[in-house]
């Protein structure tokens, strides 16, 4: 090999997504049947509100979903995070993953016999947001038991990554199923049976995982404590007295509930590029943005000036999305879109390794049930937002405006308490990884 040719291998190292966590069996399963049970989830995720819709006829129901997935996950997400402290992991993991498999095998069987309750499908919607609110703190804690502290921003990267392009591969085979079976009676039951089987794959891999029993309680007795409301409370104590970790949640909510334009891409579709096919580009260019930053972040996990890093991401996010607003034309939306996709990836693998490595793991249980709520109810309150300001002021100024306050007020906060900014990621490694 060249010189030259040597230049560009270590090149491409550097920006090419960092696998070396794969090296890990541990988490090589546990990626591996995460991914492919996301990927299943999105043929559920497109199945149920098609479904409640062929039932109903009526929008509202097809909202109420929303509304079914969201407070579940609000009230079980920090009690979901409290049982992640005091319980082995992996078997925390199980239990969900065990409640989840359950409910979508309910959504395939009420297909399957052809009940058409929608409110069935709305409890079904409720006990999955339940089982992955248990789930999910636990999935996300346990990280920094499997690899070594230097990792964990590749892995992150890693998960957050097979997400995104499982939310943008997920969908178009979903749709795919139902534009080959033009039945919903025929199409619906494969979406469900899809599902059930690939989410196997998590099961598999939760099954191989090592126990991860929790570290001792601080006062040297072993002994855990209980995963109730006093629990939920000093985990919410311990943030109040983190103010890294504190102000890391706020700028992602500031960016989701003021910059998150999602309820106004039906309306701006409509004016500007007369609808159609329009509107599913502007709903798939976040995702595609944060899929193509994924595969071109092997710096982040080089990266000492995590804080600094996280304000400019978010700060990026707020002006790409501000730019977007402007556009006339799709194509330019799209990319500008995209642009924003790519720095919330950033932002949101910055923050989740912080996290990660600056809590003790005594709490990382409770912060990612807290991350957990953060990061379903930020955009939903963004939808809120943006739709409340476009009814008074038009798409384009809710749009525009919501993008540049965004900027603004995570300038104002980080400039004004600049614990976040100081902060450099650890070097040190920790932890149970066998």
């Amino acid at each position: 090999m060249t010189g030259v040719q040597q230049a560009r291998a270590r090149g491409a190292r550097r920006w090419a997504i960092d696998l070396r966590p794969l090296g890990v069996p541990a988490y090589r399963r546990l990626w591996l049947g995460n991914g492919i049970a996301m990927f299943g989830f999105q043929f559920t995720a497109v199945a149920v509100p098609v479904e409640m819709y062929a039932l109903t006829h009526d929008s509202f129901w097809v909202g109420l979903l929303g509304v079914a997935g969201f407070v579940p996950l609000l009230v079980f997400g920090l009690w979901g995070g409290a049982v992640a402290d005091v319980r082995d992991r992996r078997l925390v993991l199980l239990g969900g993953s065990a409640l989840l498999w359950a409910s979508t095998l309910g959504l395939l069987l009420q297909a399957v016999f052809r009940v058409g309750s929608p409110v069935l499908l709305l409890v079904l919607v409720a006990v999955q947001s339940v089982a992955f609110a248990i789930s999910s703190p636990a999935r996300s804690a346990m990280l920094p038991r499997l690899v070594p502290d230097e990792l964990v921003p590749a892995a992150s990267t890693l998960n957050y990554t097979t997400f995104t392009a499982a939310s943008v591969v997920g969908p178009l085979a979903a749709g795919l199923i139902l534009s080959i079976w033009d039945d919903p009676q025929v199409a619906l039951p494969i979406a469900y049976g899809a599902d059930a089987l690939l989410f196997t794959a998590m099961v598999w891999a939760a099954l191989r995982l090592p126990a991860l029993p929790p570290e001792p309680s601080p006062d040297g007795d072993g002994s855990p404590a209980r995963a109730g409301l006093a629990s939920v409370i000093d985990g919410f104590r311990y943030l109040a007295t983190t103010p890294v970790l504190l102000l890391s949640f706020a700028v992602d909510l500031i960016a989701m509930i003021l910059a998150m334009p999602r309820a106004l891409f039906p309306e701006i579709a409509h004016d500007r590029f007369g609808g159609g096919g329009s509107v599913g580009w502007l709903f798939s260019a976040i995702a595609i943005g944060s899929m193509l930053g994924g595969l071109t972040s092997g710096w982040i996990s080089r990266l000492r000036r995590q804080g600094l890093g996280l304000v400019v991401a978010v700060v990026a996010w707020g002006l790409a999305i501000a730019a977007a607003g402007f556009a006339h034309q799709l194509w330019l939306m799209v990319l500008l879109l995209g642009v924003a996709g790519a720095a919330d990836l950033v932002s949101a693998v910055l923050r989740q390794s912080m996290l990660l490595v600056y809590a003790p793991d005594r709490m990382r249980g409770r912060l990612q049930g807290v991350n957990t709520v953060v990061v379903a109810g930020g955009p939903r309150l963004g939808d809120l937002r943006a739709g409340a300001m476009a009814a008074g002021f038009g798409g384009g100024v809710a749009w525009i405006a919501g993008g540049v306050a965004s900027a603004v007020l995570v300038v104002v906060l980080a400039v004004a308490f600049p614990a976040l900014l100081r902060y450099r990621a650890a070097t040190s490694s920790s932890g149970d990884r066998d």
